[in-house]
């Protein structure tokens, strides 16, 4: 779990800094904001990913366990595909029409995410009882 937090964090760093300073003169205004939609939500779930893991360590609950890699699917395919969205005319993927659906499912992950830590912690609070 720590090398995936490890290397989803680098590649936050490394595609917001191409986005700020490689691509803002090749996107529209709109293009950088769907960009930047991406790195925003990116950076949020790197954070609950690291407070999952930290949890982890703590609890041991497989709950935490599931929103951590619930948070990782989320920023691949929310995160992912506003990236690709606001890109594909720079490197033609103007027919994948299929990227389009791929953000509201990464929503949905990040909501599953955090609906796991909630589990988490009635579960925990229910042990402790």
């Amino acid at each position: 779990m720590l090398t995936t937090l490890a290397i989803t964090g680098m590649l936050a760093i490394s595609i917001g800094a191409f986005g700020a300073h490689g691509l803002k003169p090749k996107l529209t205004a709109t293009q950088l904001n769907t960009f930047n939609t991406g790195v925003n939500y990116h950076f949020y779930h790197l954070l609950a990913m690291s407070f999952s893991y930290l949890l982890y360590l703590y609890s041991n609950n497989n709950w935490v366990r599931i929103g951590f890699w619930s948070f990782l699917v989320g920023i691949v395919m929310f995160s992912g595909s506003l990236y690709l969205l606001s890109i594909r005319e720079l490197i033609d993927l103007t027919n994948y029409k299929w990227l389009g659906p791929l953000t509201p499912i990464g929503g949905v992950c990040f909501i599953f995410g955090w609906l796991s830590i909630m589990i988490s912690a009635y579960a925990s609070q229910n042990i402790s009882d």
